[in-house]
């Protein structure tokens, strides 16, 4: 009953767009496990393609180029799918320093542009896309790093990362800014300034507030952002905190942190291979991962909503401060770990990389060892925060299943879940989750959200990094598409159903 009633509340939704927006009829007919490459165009060298934007309306898609000299969005004509064609480019230079990210509704696209000084308060740039010209420039926070529409059009939202220098001398606030179109892109930022009486509970649950003389509100990172169908609440990852927040769009206030906690590898089949050295062996280890979500995406359930994160894991490593470190060069507490030197052989947990922020004793010695990232995607409960579903290994499995696991990866985060999107295709929510370091897409239905069901595997590009679902009844095919953008070798690939 839960699936059916899931798969009417996207009909409800996808319809109502169908309608709104004039475009053909969803396709009901198609099969998830149907999709399959059909173009793959080349548009920079590394660092190119890493984010696009798609619009309906000129059936352009947008893809941010951002190379050692060269700054700008270049434009690809997907009239037909399995030939796009360059239509232009934007410079973007002139703006600032790199695109960060794009979005597009009704006919306006949004980047986001970082300061040529990251730690300075970047941008937002709106263009018409019928002919790229400038329509109105927005201060925002530091080093705006993901932007999104409302799905009603009314407002965009960044995410201000607010990474500190390389030196970790200047910290800027992270930071949510949002923009109200209808009001003359009136603007609001956000800062976590709210919850620094609330820091010692929150760590107590997870949350990770460690940056060398920075302040709560400088030490939240906010990464991604996903929003509500009725366009009023949205979702921010924390990824370098471990955490999601919540935010009120319409009331400009950050309701919540929601503290993600621990994966702990010890138990069941929470198993990871965390050698480089001996071939993919996954196990139980007396290990923590931290989640540490990249991407977030959204599904509502009578009137639940559905938090799916891919949890890459992401850790501080600047000039003037870094956590990480290796299992064989730390001190182990020998009433926890009385096997320490075997354990620290490369062929078991010596290579691993840990955070040295958590885990020791009085002594100094470490009594908890913390990886970064899940090598999952996850689902959480956008009330509470609670975890509802994790895919403990199986990504990896299902990489190493298909050849391409890379084992070079395993003392790091794994196969490292970046991207995540979430799209109908069919009668089927079907998730698409991104793997950077085995250059795929994993492909989940999500009809019921708390029991994903693995669908197939798709290999990409070097490095995906932006998944974008075009649905059927915005494509130019009438067919569903899915774009992956892939920063590692710049290439932009394009997927559909039979």
């Amino acid at each position: 009953m839960k699936s059916r009633i899931l798969l009417f509340t996207f009909a409800v939704v996808f319809f109502a767009a169908c309608k709104k927006n004039d475009h053909p009829g969803h396709n009901p007919y198609e099969d998830p496990a149907s999709f399959a490459e059909i173009s793959s165009t080349q548009i920079g060298g590394e660092g190119a393609a890493e984010i696009s934007a798609y619009d309906p309306i000129t059936k352009k898609l947008f893809v941010i180029v951002n190379t050692d000299d060269v700054t700008r969005i270049d434009i690809l004509n997907l009239s037909n799918p399995t030939t796009p064609t360059p239509a232009g480019s934007i410079d973007v230079s002139t703006y600032g320093g790199n695109v960060n990210g794009v979005d597009v509704h009704d006919g306006k696209l949004a980047a986001a542009v970082e300061s040529l000084n990251k730690t300075d308060n970047g941008k937002v740039v709106i263009f018409n896309t019928s002919d790229n010209s400038f329509v109105k420039e927005i201060n925002v926070g530091a080093l705006p790093d993901m932007i999104t529409y409302s799905h009603d059009g009314k407002f965009i939202l960044t995410a201000n990362e607010g990474e500190p220098n390389d030196e970790y001398t200047t910290d800027p606030l992270g930071t949510v800014s949002i923009i109200s179109v209808n009001q003359n892109y009136a603007v609001t930022t956000l800062d976590f300034s709210a919850f620094a009486g609330q820091s010692d509970f929150l760590k107590s649950k997870g949350l990770r507030f460690f940056g060398p003389g920075a302040s709560f509100a400088q030490d939240m990172e906010p990464e991604y952002i996903t929003v509500s169908f009725d366009s009023k609440t949205a979702w921010v990852t924390l990824q370098e905190n471990n955490a999601i927040a919540k935010i009120d769009i319409r009331g400009r206030s950050i309701t919540n942190i929601f503290p993600l906690g621990f994966k702990d590898y010890s138990i069941g089949d929470r198993i990871i291979d965390p050698s480089d050295k001996n071939g993919y062996l996954p196990a139980s280890w007396n290990v923590k991962g931290m989640y540490q979500p990249d991407a977030i995406a959204l599904i509502e359930d009578r009137g639940i909503p559905f938090l799916f994160t891919a949890n890459e894991g992401d850790a501080r490593d600047y000039d003037g401060f870094s956590e990480i470190e290796r299992v064989k060069n730390v001190t182990l507490d020998p009433a926890v770990f009385p096997n320490a030197a075997t354990l620290q052989l490369e062929a078991n947990l010596g290579n691993l990389n840990i955070t040295t922020t958590l885990g020791k004793n009085s002594n100094g010695e470490f009594s908890e060892l913390y990886s970064f990232g899940a090598r999952s995607f996850s689902v959480w409960n956008g009330y509470t925060g609670n975890l509802l579903y994790d895919s403990k290994n199986e990504l990896e499995t299902k990489s190493f299943d298909a050849g391409i696991y890379a084992d070079s990866r395993s003392d790091d985060k794994g196969v490292e879940p970046e991207g995540i999107t979430i799209g109908v295709v069919g009668r089927k929510p079907v998730a698409f989750v991104g793997l950077e370091r085995v250059d795929a897409v994993v492909l989940y239905d999500v009809s019921n959200p708390v029991r994903p069901k693995f669908i197939k595997l798709l290999t990409t590009g070097d490095a995906p990094e932006g998944l974008l679902f075009i649905s059927s009844h915005d494509s130019p095919t009438g067919k569903s598409l899915l774009v992956v953008s892939s920063e590692g070798d710049g290439t932009v690939r394009i997927y559909t159903t039979n």
